[in-house]
């Protein structure tokens, strides 16, 4: 998969630390895989949550932090839409992001 704008996710660990190590492996991961639907994301990522809209948000850091994407399986495409602390995501409509 390519990863569109992943410069939040380096601002975002440059200001949680702790969050760099779970970020990277994520990036890590996602631009290896060549998923064809979100089933095939949940064998990787069981407590990930298809949300709609083309949004998966996955629990980052023991669910301290999310991250949501939307995902174009066909051209392999992962957008990052969102990232920040639990209580922020709690604060956004995350199928309009």
């Amino acid at each position: 998969m390519h990863v569109i704008r992943p410069e939040p996710l380096e601002a975002f660990w440059g200001e949680y630390p702790d969050a760099e190590g779970p970020l990277r492996a994520w990036l890590d991961t996602v631009i290896e895989a060549r998923w064809e639907n979100a089933a095939e994301v949940k064998t990787i990522y069981a407590t990930a949550s298809m949300v709609g809209n083309r949004r998966v948000v996955f629990n980052v850091g023991g669910n301290k932090y999310r991250l949501v994407v939307k995902i174009s399986y066909k051209t392999k495409v992962v957008f990052v839409r969102f990232i920040g602390t639990h209580a922020e995501y709690d604060e956004i409509d995350v199928t309009k992001i």
